[in-house]
């Protein structure tokens, strides 16, 4: 028999984000195969920032899905570009509350789910299931997927107050704890001693086979029309935002800048492509001064399947971490390892994601605020990828991710509630 469960999740077609909605838009691909039918309530369109049609297509006909009511406050209720602050709280999105409920209620009327599923990282979205699971008694999954408070963040102390009220009561309120890394589980377990530990679960996010294998026998016919082409200078791909805290790269470009000075290397020779990186402002300025500008390019984003293309024709593919996010994982981590392009990780090797990379059989890693290990790593990295001299990644763990495996661990978790 095939039961309803309730997903509500911001991020879902047509928002363009660059990996925010595939885990929703993946649980609501695969959990029918296991018997679990999802009902989608998402924001109305009006409420993204960006918008775009190329993965309309992947939603599923026989899903519902109800886009409600919400505003962006930034845009639709400032005036001036000013607002007052308890209109954001706790972000901007929080009238989808107010609809996300109301349409809530009426879908659990129609459908009767058997289960609430809320994700982050749009802390509205919790706010929406801890209402929901008190008005009726529904068992309530909140996916945290990274941890929502931290010791300095949000930096902004009523912000802050806000999650932290909101963390507690989904932490208390919901059946199951989800969050995509080991590590975030030990924050929160320290955080919380008293929950039990069956509460606390990892599903990790992944990759979309169906969409890869699409991408990979376009790209195969593409050759064999084509034929196969010398690429020079050798291209590293960074997909994705690069937050100056949290993946900042400054250690990265002086490393590179140093590299230009002493000739060892030149535009001739690489050309790191970093996409959509969300601060091109900042980082354009410091290219100019380290006169590297000819060698790192910063590029605009692109639709989700033209930017895993480009991760399939690279030579290789940059990872980028900081030490102080150990426990989170890059979601892009898991669609580098399915493109099997060489990765090249500045990252703490005592992290979540080394940990993974070396799993899998990465192992040009060095950590992203020492440059003088940046500049060791990155020219062995540089003459393998010219050499060809690349270990097999573990096809093993490689599956391990795809999004459908983790789908049938959500399903799982949905039949033990």
């Amino acid at each position: 028999m095939v039961k309803n469960v309730l997903m509500v999740a911001y991020h879902f077609p047509p928002i363009r984000v660059s990996s925010g909605l595939q885990r929703s838009l993946a649980f609501s691909k695969y959990l029918p195969e296991n018997g679990w039918k999802p009902i989608v309530l998402t924001a109305h369109p009006r409420a993204y920032e960006k918008i775009s049609d190329d993965q309309l297509k992947d939603i599923p006909e026989n899903v519902p899905v109800v886009r409600a009511f919400a505003l962006d406050t930034s845009r639709h209720l400032s005036i001036a570009g000013r607002y007052l602050t308890f209109t954001a709280l706790p972000d901007r999105w929080v009238t989808w509350w107010i609809g996300g409920v109301w349409s809530g209620m009426r879908f659990i009327r129609k459908f009767r789910p058997k289960v609430i599923w809320t994700t982050y990282p749009i802390a509205t979205a919790h706010l929406i299931g801890l209402t929901l699971h008190k008005l009726t008694g529904l068992p309530w999954i909140a996916d945290f997927r990274d941890s929502m408070t931290e010791d300095h963040y949000p930096s902004n102390k009523l912000v802050r107050k806000v999650y932290l009220w909101i963390e507690k009561k989904t932490v208390y309120s919901c059946s199951r704890a989800v969050f995509t890394t080991h590590g975030a589980i030990r924050m929160y377990r320290n955080r919380y001693p008293d929950i039990q530990k069956d509460k606390w679960v990892v599903i990790p996010n992944g990759y979309n086979e169906e969409i890869f294998s699409e991408i990979e026998k376009s790209l195969s016919v593409s050759k064999k029309t084509d034929g196969i082409q010398q690429k020079t200078p050798l291209t590293l791909i960074h997909s994705g935002i690069i937050y100056p805290s949290e993946r900042n790269p400054n250690h990265l470009f002086k490393a590179i800048s140093s590299l230009k000075k002493e000739k060892l290397i030149d535009r001739e020779k690489l050309k790191v492509i970093l996409r959509a990186t969300g601060h091109d402002h900042h980082y354009k300025t410091i290219l100019e001064q380290l006169n590297i500008a000819d060698i790192v390019h910063l590029e605009p984003g692109v639709s989700y399947r033209e930017a895993l293309v480009e991760m399939f024709k690279a030579d290789g593919l940059l990872l980028l971490q900081g030490k102080n996010c150990n426990h989170q994982i890059p979601a892009k981590l898991y669609e580098y390892l399915r493109a099997r392009r060489p990765i090249l990780a500045l990252t703490d090797l005592n992290g979540d994601t080394a940990s993974t990379l070396i799993e899998a059989g990465c192992n040009y890693i060095a950590p992203l605020d020492k440059e003088e290990k940046i500049r060791s790593v990155l020219l062995k990295y540089l003459s393998a990828l010219e050499t060809k001299e690349f270990l097999s990644l573990s096809d093993n763990i490689i599956v391990r991710y795809s999004r459908k495996c983790q789908t049938k661990n959500l399903a799982d978790l949905l039949d033990e509630i």
